[in-house]
């Protein structure tokens, strides 16, 4: 991906998009659509479903593009629209409430980062997207955005406890499939 060379170039270019340039637009959307692709990979359930994650996504950018205020990255302003598009896909949806209250007894997960480090990413994003759309959004909430739990409870409108309890059985799904794949390797 071609980067842009300073402050200077991103903010012509963000002032010709904003102006309507359709070729402005096309080289924002080029510049960024491979990297953004990836972050809305980890909350989508396939790549279609990213893919449609990413347009919506790049819709609201270049529809808020005025507010882009230079006080950080541009990339790093994008990344939080692409998170907020596929967030808003699963908010308000049923499957987000709570199934069972959060219990440290019975959701004591062993922290999974080893086994993280042993595995590829492609393989890694497919066993996230296999996780179901509640467990998949506070997952990656938690470990990828590095939310506390009473942020992704107020974002996606459920409890705290609920918020812990979706990331403790995330853990073990994540666990359980990755032992079962550890065994299907060694046969």
């Amino acid at each position: 991906m071609q980067r842009l060379e300073n402050l200077a170039d991103c903010q012509q270019l963000i002032k010709k998009c904003m102006d309507g340039d359709r070729i402005s637009q096309a080289k924002l959307y080029t510049l960024y659509a491979g990297k953004m692709l990836g972050v809305c990979m980890w909350y989508a359930k396939n790549k279609e479903e990213a893919e449609e994650i990413l347009q919506d996504g790049f819709i609201r950018a270049f529809t808020y593009l005025h507010k882009f205020r230079a006080e950080g990255s541009f990339e790093g302003w994008i990344r939080k629209i692409m998170v907020n598009a596929a967030l808003f896909k699963y908010r308000n949806k049923s499957y987000l409430k709570p199934l069972v209250a959060y219990s440290s007894d019975t959701h004591d997960v062993a922290e999974m980062a080893s086994v993280f480090i042993q595995i590829e990413v492609k393989e890694l994003v497919k066993l996230i997207q296999s996780l179901t759309p509640a467990y998949r959004m506070v997952f990656n909430l938690f470990v990828m955005e590095g939310m506390k739990h009473r942020e992704i409870a107020k974002i996606l409108g459920i409890s705290e406890g609920t918020s812990k309890s979706n990331l403790a059985d995330a853990r073990a799904a994540l666990q359980r499939s990755l032992r079962t794949k550890n065994r299907m390797a060694l046969v």
